[in-house]
């Protein structure tokens, strides 16, 4: 028993109960291999039929032109990015738990890495609609690929912030695509060779590329991992780095500031937690994997949401500070005046996001209210309210009123059809995550038996007892 004396046991267990490797194969292929239940299909009809109101929202822009959103000559991109930039913030959490972690060797990662990655495809696959669509004549799209001196005078801009986003953005989702389903691909083995459909063996044979478990095959296995965690690291800081250059590049008041690229990137993981933290809460309860989803799970969580909470914070009160210290009047208007002025016509959506994004997390100081299942899931919707509104005041309230005071008459309100294509998003990322929850483990099977001696609860109880052995007891178990 000594032998399994390598973690300390200050640290709660990560698998509850008494579990051996089969009954961890049951139990993280079970909602995959039972039928769905009424809740999902009622889950997925819901997210279906918005993900249909998205559809004929964006049909009618498409044949009727830009003009069914309420764009005009001062706010250009209203909800259009908005709902850009906080999609691909929500994707942030899944490359960090697993490229980052994983290199630090975070045992935690692992009940929720399958699911955080899966949930940055999604978000990826939803913000990458909105620059598409906001093009308006969409069959012209190729216009905007890099490939100069083939259509004479018309050349991209290789200087626009706009162009650096579609090469981040891409390989970032290249990257977390590749990323997911190496780590699938074990997994994938284990339900074929429990499957006893012919169809479902062959899908899943077919899925699985052959893997059957031999020392090569994890060898290569672990080295593709950390060569994917090595490119996917720098990709976290990167992208939202380069998408806040689509303002910190700008000489806009309230975007031109240096303080955008930490600041995104914080925001960043902040968001994108609280949507693991939304997701996880449901699923452990739906699939009834609240073993492999602990509570300790939900807490580490929670501080990061708590720390990068207080960063962004930071980073508004130096803002505003900025704002005061440069006496730059175009500046000092932008954030006084304009955001944090209460009676200004914007004002109440700043005071919204500072009360969801800054106070509101300060709640997980306390341990309790961090393991608290309620509280958690109820300010994980909070923060992402939050931190939408936080894209939208930087957006509108910098740009709704112009230099020109005859812009100033006009107020800025997204219409149905602005609403609709961001519902639609919404029913196109709970369609795709619920089908991956029905047809693919959303815990890495593989990765949970990796630590099950080492971080279950019945195995650190024997460690436990273990530490207690005399030295001579010791010795004579190592001798045997």
């Amino acid at each position: 028993m000594a032998l399994l004396k390598y973690e300390s046991q200050v640290r709660p267990p990560l698998i509850d109960g008494n579990k051996t490797y089969h009954q961890v194969t049951v139990d993280i292929a079970r909602p995959v291999e039972e039928r769905p239940s009424r809740l999902w299909w009622i889950a997925f009809t819901i997210a279906v039929l918005l993900l249909g109101f998205g559809i004929f929202s964006v049909t009618r822009e498409v044949i009727y032109g830009v003009g069914q959103w309420n764009l005009h000559k001062t706010v250009g991109w209203g909800w259009d990015i908005t709902n850009f930039v906080w999609w691909i913030g929500i994707g942030h959490a899944g490359t960090l738990i697993s490229a980052i972690l994983l290199l630090f060797r975070q045992g935690w990662r692992t009940g929720v890495n399958r699911a955080a990655e899966a949930m940055t495809i999604f978000a990826v696959m939803c913000a990458g609609q909105f620059p598409i669509w906001h093009m308006g004549r969409v069959w012209m799209g190729f216009f905007v690929l890099p490939y100069p001196n083939t259509r004479g005078a018309l050349w991209p801009n290789f200087n626009s912030p706009l162009l650096w986003d579609v090469f981040a953005v891409s390989t970032y989702f290249t990257v977390s695509v590749l990323f997911w389903y190496c780590g699938l691909l074990p997994d994938l083995a284990a339900i074929r060779d429990r499957a006893k459909l012919k169809g479902r063996k062959f899908f899943y044979g077919l899925t699985a590329f052959g893997w059957s478990g031999s020392t090569k095959h994890w060898q290569r296995h672990e080295s593709l991992s950390l060569i994917l965690a090595g490119l996917a690291t720098p990709l976290v800081l990167s992208v939202h780095t380069i998408v806040s250059f689509d303002f910190a590049t700008s000489v806009v008041p309230g975007w031109h500031t240096t303080i955008f690229p930490p600041y995104f990137v914080a925001g960043a993981v902040f968001s994108g937690f609280a949507m693991v933290q939304s997701l996880l809460i449901i699923t452990r309860k739906v699939f009834r994997l609240e073993q492999y989803i602990t509570l300790e799970h939900i807490d580490v969580m929670n501080k990061i949401i708590v720390l990068t909470g207080s960063i962004v914070g930071i980073a508004y009160l130096s803002e505003l500070f900025v704002a005061w210290y440069s006496q730059n009047p175009y500046e000092s208007w932008a954030f006084m005046q304009s955001r944090a002025n209460i009676f200004s016509p914007y004002g109440w959506a700043y005071y919204i996001m500072i009360s969801c994004n800054v106070l509101s997390p300060q709640i997980f100081w306390s341990r309790k209210m961090r393991r608290n299942l309620t509280v958690t899931f109820f300010m994980s919707v909070i923060v992402n309210i939050g931190m939408w509104f936080e894209r939208f005041v930087i957006i509108v309230s910098s740009i709704y009123r112009d230099y020109i005071p005859s812009a100033w008459a006009t107020y800025y309100s997204p219409s149905i059809w602005e609403v609709g294509f961001y519902l639609g998003t919404f029913g196109l990322f709970f369609t795709c995550y619920l089908l991956f929850s029905k047809f693919f483990p959303v815990i890495a099977l593989s990765e949970i038996k990796h630590i099950l001696k080492r971080s279950g609860d019945s195995y650190k109880g024997q460690m436990g007892e273990a530490e207690k052995e005399t030295p001579e007891a010791f010795a004579h178990e190592m001798a045997h």
